[in-house]
């Protein structure tokens, strides 16, 4: 990583409990010409991946449920949100890791999957870079109860809603996950639960 704007960086590990929190002090050429001296913290959590699963015949989509403490510490009562199913990559590629993911939440085995972008999530904070899925579902790709793996301590609900209501539930502020919201804005300018396969 080499940028003529960016000089003598160091890094310092602040906590790596769980994933990685670095202080990192560097010098950064700004457009003055003249070069400041900066401190940052950076978390560093790996990279993910997030799906949008829909049913174009029934017009629906399946989203999760689950506690999220970061959430619950910023003023939401029950610490509950409502996403999209989304993971971290770990070791596995994005789409592996998508499907992965697919199965253990929602209980659903799908085979394909579509790219639609990569988005930095919180740049100013965090590493991570996000990859968004579209997927198909249907009534046979159910081979089991989804509700995450107990050994992470997951205790997800699997939501079937229209899709419809799901663009009212991001005016009425029900959904407030980012990740979520992009996805459905984007199934809703590119007409994804329409007849035709985009």
């Amino acid at each position: 990583m080499t940028d003529s704007r960016i000089r003598n960086l160091k890094t310092d590990i602040l906590s790596d409990n769980w994933y990685t929190l670095e202080k990192a002090t560097f010098e950064y050429l700004g457009s003055d010409g003249k070069w400041q001296r900066q401190q940052r913290e950076v978390y560093d959590r790996g990279n993910g991946a997030v799906i949008l699963l829909f049913n174009r015949e029934k017009q629906t989509i399946l989203l999760i449920r689950q506690f999220r403490i970061p959430t619950y510490m910023n003023g939401n009562s029950d610490g509950m949100l409502i996403e999209a199913c989304a993971g971290l990559l770990d070791e596995d590629k994005p789409e592996a890791c998508i499907k992965r993911e697919v199965e253990e939440e929602t209980g659903y085995k799908i085979d394909k999957v579509c790219k639609v972008f990569e988005a930095y999530m919180s740049p100013g904070a965090v590493t991570e870079i996000i990859h968004f899925f579209t997927g198909e579902y249907t009534a046979d790709m159910k081979v089991g109860n989804g509700g995450g793996l107990a050994s992470e301590h997951e205790d997800i609900e699997v939501l079937e809603i229209s899709f419809d209501e799901a663009l009212l539930m991001i005016a009425d502020g029900r959904i407030k996950d980012a990740k979520t919201i992009m996805l459905l804005l984007y199934a809703q300018t590119q007409d994804l639960l329409n007849d035709q396969v985009l």
